[in-house]
């Protein structure tokens, strides 16, 4: 009785580690821009909307963004800070038109969006967003005030990048999942076996 007590043990250690381990890192998660059902000029109800809706998000690596719109009618571009506060429309970082958009955030840094359609960017079809490294922090070159560093633009795939390794905060997290983890798994013998 007392082996089939342990090996139950076990296995429901080894499943709640399991667990906590899958929970802490695949969160990831696909914001539809805006929360509309489409990437266009905002209305008169809302003519804030692009401004105040990254306000409420915390976005991170591996999250990423859909913009929906009718590829007949509009576009989206990724683009300095410079190009986003001019509303200047040429040479964009990166340039998306399928409709179906997906921006994958693959690094920490502040990146600025709009749309590709002459005239929209000035009536406030356009959106920045910030995305903090593991520790808190923006790079130097997407503080505020600086530009968006033209070598780390993100790509239209549904497959993203490259992951990264894990950050020292990344790897503390998880150091400290595993212990409550083996805290509890060894609770839960100690009940399961009787002696507790």
């Amino acid at each position: 009785m007392a082996v089939l007590g342990s090996q139950m043990c076990h296995r429901l250690s080894f499943s709640i580690l399991f667990f906590v381990l899958l929970q802490s890192n695949a969160f990831a998660y696909q914001y539809q821009v805006g929360n509309l059902q489409a990437w266009n000029i905002p209305t008169s109800t809302d003519p804030k909307i692009y401004t105040n809706w990254p306000k409420k998000l915390n976005f991170k690596i591996g999250d990423s963004l859909l913009f929906l719109y009718p590829p007949s009618e509009d576009s989206v571009i990724q683009v300095t800070k410079e190009s986003f506060d001019t509303c200047n429309l040429k040479d964009p970082i990166l340039y998306m038109n399928n409709g179906n958009s997906l921006f994958n955030i693959t690094s920490p840094g502040v990146f600025y969006f709009t749309s590709g359609v002459s005239g929209h960017c000035e009536k406030s079809q356009k959106l920045q967003i910030s995305v903090f490294a593991a520790d808190g922090s923006l790079p130097p070159s997407a503080a505020p005030g600086g530009a968006l560093a033209d070598s780390a633009p993100s790509y239209p795939t549904v497959f993203g990048g490259i992951p990264s390794g894990p950050t020292k905060s990344t790897a503390s997290t998880v150091k400290v999942s595993v212990l409550i983890t083996a805290a509890v798994g060894v609770l839960i013998c100690g009940l399961v076996g009787g002696k507790i």
